[in-house]
């Protein structure tokens, strides 16, 4: 396109009006900018100014120097030039600033770069600069060209929906698990690359639906579901060598499968059991595992209870993780167990899509938000334009981020570097068991692994040179999981301590065989006289030493559906469906209605209170009964979570704003940055695809033809053609 003649070429005021109107100009009178209509009569003023996409032009006798005959335009004052700078596009400032040394300079000015960041992402002004930033331009283009936006990748390797993507902490490797069964391990280069791939229907699988590296990317933790019944909740862990060529080390029983396990350390990894004891009343138990099982002696300890909790009202631990404590000491909290009258519902069978939770076995018949939605297919409309919310903070939140001692979200805490980035945490304090040896015999049929104390952690078995792992260097940490007390459904999320303790690594043999007949000889006499007491299960005041106590709960009042856990451990961010306002639960089998929006909640772990809420942030159309997990992701500066309306979605984390949406032709179940390298994003959906996004910035390095490639669909700010170089290239250009 050619270059428009500056105002002052032309010679008469008609011929302005009509290269105004055959250009389309837009003009500046007073504080107003608009496209002249076609029947407007132009007025021009001393201070009117006509601005192209390329130039700005403005008709300013006062500026001219004695002897020519037209404008300087380096003597236009700062003021007004910024003034008018403000009403262009941000693309259109680096053409702009090529016009002389004095447009350059104010096309850097802070303040006017402020002002398109306020306006173009719509972030509410009271938000100041994320702490650590270097200036107002530089976030506008971190933003714009370092968010992954790009899909550079679409690939279609897996047959059926693909439920759960995670990355390895060096973020050179990406694992996707999926209901073929499959686990696929990929190298993040571009094009991403299969490393490695495991048929786990080869082991009695149904599906895959996790995966985490630990610590030393080792070793990969995958989690699954057992063939069985419909209503089976049975699953299991597999541990592979990462430095083996894949090889298996170990499988551990996980039941509920939707537990679905973590690394508590770089070589012991949590599972968990459920055993029902009354009527809708179970314990759920924590297993510590050593993920090498195979032993020179029969007498190492390979497994471990870690904690037994009460269940009421069919709810039981789901979604386990660990964190690291980032407070010496956490402040105390009661949980207070509520008592209710159980009633029975008739059953009925809910449709299978994404990651299914494991409460199905209930059969309870759901009452979704909509009276229609029960009898109509699970159908989004894609052309609805999505409103999305900020996420609004709370000041805590803010002092916080100010008072941080890095004073910046790109830096992570050095308490956060030994623990796995999975999908939450939290904290609270212990106020049960003092450490973990205290691992008495549970009163509950198939539980076993008691393990020996001891006083001395230096202490070995001669002769077989064994000895207890110290922890002593490590923090303590933190248990979160979801858990209910109202209703089967997952609606709080439950904190206990792990104080530092010795891993036990020697087993109690027990004791023998005339001990135990001794002991069941005992309990058949006092049967027969009546004098045996069987445990009131039901009665939680008279069993609660046989269980540890959950140090601390916090109720979003929702049904939970995912969590994901920033890099410092210090934020836990939470996807819940929220119950009706004031409703009334009638029977724990019969949760309240949830809501088609999703709200996103922020916790701070250290003080474990809420400091941050987006209502309504994505849409959701399965009623309880086919609800499903959604995981998301945190980075230091994103945060992005997959949504039943076939799109991803990503949030800036400090300004709260959605930057855009990622598509997809069905539900996205997961999402997943790369830790080293948050300009790439991977997302999976039930359109069994994988795709890839990078920023613009690492699109361009790669060589990627932008013009072929398809765009998230970005929320705030227009953007200049793809075809046309960088506006931000251009204005750092020499």
């Amino acid at each position: 396109m050619q270059r428009p003649k500056p105002l002052h070429y032309y010679s008469t005021k008609a011929e302005v009006i009509s290269c105004c109107k055959q250009k389309q100009f837009r003009l500046l009178k007073g504080q107003w900018l608009y496209r002249p209509p076609r029947d407007y009569k132009l007025k021009i003023t001393i201070l009117d100014v006509v601005t192209t996409k390329y130039l700005i032009f403005a008709r300013m006798p006062k500026v001219v120097r004695r002897g020519a005959s037209s404008p300087d335009w380096s003597l236009l004052p700062d003021s007004i030039l910024l003034h008018i700078f403000t009403f262009l596009d941000y693309s259109d400032v680096p053409y702009t600033a090529l016009v002389c040394k004095s447009w350059m300079r104010v096309s850097y000015d802070e303040f006017l770069w402020r002002h398109f960041f306020y306006r173009d992402f719509k972030v509410d002004h009271s938000v100041p600069i994320m702490p650590g930033a270097a200036s107002w331009y530089r976030e506008y283009e971190r933003l714009v060209e370092r968010t992954p936006v790009i899909q550079t990748e679409e690939i279609c390797e897996h047959n059926h929906q693909v439920l759960h993507v995670s990355f390895s902490h060096k973020g050179d490797l990406f694992a996707t698990s999926s209901k073929d069964g499959y686990i696929i391990v990929w190298n993040s280069t571009y094009p991403a690359e299969v490393k490695y791939y495991r048929d786990m229907k080869l082991h009695s699988w149904k599906y895959t639906q996790f995966s985490q590296f630990n610590s030393t990317d080792t070793l990969l933790l995958v989690s699954g579901v057992h063939f069985g019944s419909y209503n089976s909740t049975s699953g299991e862990i597999a541990v592979f060598n990462l430095e083996n060529d894949f090889q298996l080390q170990c499988r551990v029983l996980n039941k509920p499968y939707d537990i679905f396990g973590t690394w508590y350390n770089d070589e012991y990894l949590l599972s968990g059991d459920l055993h029902w004891l009354a009527h809708l009343v179970s314990a759920s138990v924590i297993w510590l595992n050593k993920a090498h099982q195979e032993n020179s002696s029969e007498h190492h300890a390979i497994i471990s209870r870690l904690y037994k909790f009460y269940n009421r009202n069919a709810s039981s631990v789901r979604t386990i993780l660990v964190a690291n404590c980032l407070t010496p000491n956490s402040p105390k909290s009661s949980v207070q167990l509520e008592n209710k009258n159980i009633k029975t519902e008739e059953q009925k069978e809910s449709v299978e899509r994404g990651n299914p939770p494991s409460h199905r076995d209930l059969m309870v018949r759901q009452i979704s938000v909509i009276e229609e939605q029960s009898s109509k297919k699970f159908k989004p409309h894609l052309e609805l334009e999505v409103q999305t919310n900020p996420i609004t903070y709370t000041n805590d939140y803010r002092r916080a981020e100010e008072n941080s001692p890095d004073n910046s979200c790109g830096a992570v805490n050095n308490l956060a570097m030994q623990t796995n980035q999975v999908t939450s945490g939290v904290l609270s304090p212990s106020s049960s068991s003092e450490s973990l040896n205290n691992c008495d015999n549970m009163e509950i049929d198939g539980v076993q692994g008691k393990v020996k104390k001891s006083d001395n952690s230096d202490s070995e078995d001669e002769g077989e040179g064994m000895y207890r792992m110290s922890l002593a260097d490590e923090c303590d940490k933190y248990l979160i999981f979801t858990t209910g007390s109202k209703t089967y459904s997952p609606h709080q999320i439950g904190f206990k301590r792990i104080r530092k303790f010795p891993i036990p690594t020697v087993l109690d043999v027990g004791p023998g065989l005339r001990e135990r007949i001794q002991a069941q000889d005992q309990e058949r006499e006092l049967r027969n006289l009546g004098l045996y007491q069987e445990p009131n299960w039901l009665d939680y005041e008279s069993v609660a030493d046989r269980f540890d106590e959950i140090d601390h709960l916090i109720d979003l009042n929702g049904h939970i559906i995912g969590m994901g856990l920033s890099p410092d451990h210090r934020y836990l961010y939470v996807n819940s469906r929220p119950w009706q306002a004031n409703c009334v639960i009638d029977s724990p089998l019969s949760p309240p209605r949830i809501a088609e929006g999703i709200d996103l909640h922020v916790i701070d772990l250290t003080t474990l209170t809420e400091v941050g809420t987006m209502l309504r942030s994505h849409k959701a159309y399965t009623p309880n009964d086919e609800c499903f997990f959604i995981f998301l992701d945190v980075s230091h500066q994103y945060v992005a979570s997959g949504a039943e309306d076939r799109q991803g979605y990503i949030w800036e984390r400090h300004y709260g704003v959605c930057l855009c949406r990622l598509p997809h032709k069905d539900v996205v179940n997961a999402v997943a940055f790369n830790p080293k390298n948050p300009e790439m994003l991977v997302t999976v959906s039930d359109d069994h695809k994988i795709k890839v996004w990078r920023s613009r910035r690492k699109a361009r390095e790669l060589g990627v033809n932008l013009k072929d490639t398809e765009m998230a669909k970005e929320l705030r700010v227009r953007h200049s053609s793809l075809n046309s170089p960088s506006p931000m290239e251009v204005l750092e250009k020499p």
